[in-house]
């Protein structure tokens, strides 16, 4: 399932600025904070991947036969 948004872009006279909202569905189960640094990376034309450095770690590990399992 995936979530739609647009690319806005404002225009200022000397700059301009693009941006891309997360859905908050998304910033919540993703679990973003505030102000927290993030980075872009260019795979090809139609996909961009973001990166979170300092992302928190993810409590369920997933098994190659799919079944969830909790970390210890």
């Amino acid at each position: 399932m995936g979530y739609k948004t647009k690319v806005q872009l404002i225009k200022r006279k000397k700059s301009e600025q693009w941006y891309i909202n997360f859905p908050s569905a998304i910033a919540q189960a993703m679990e973003f904070s505030r102000s927290e640094n993030v980075e872009w990376l260019i795979s090809d034309k139609q996909h961009l991947i973001l990166r979170r450095p300092e992302a928190p770690n993810d409590p369920i590990q997933v098994k190659k036969n799919g079944i969830p399992s909790l970390r210890e």
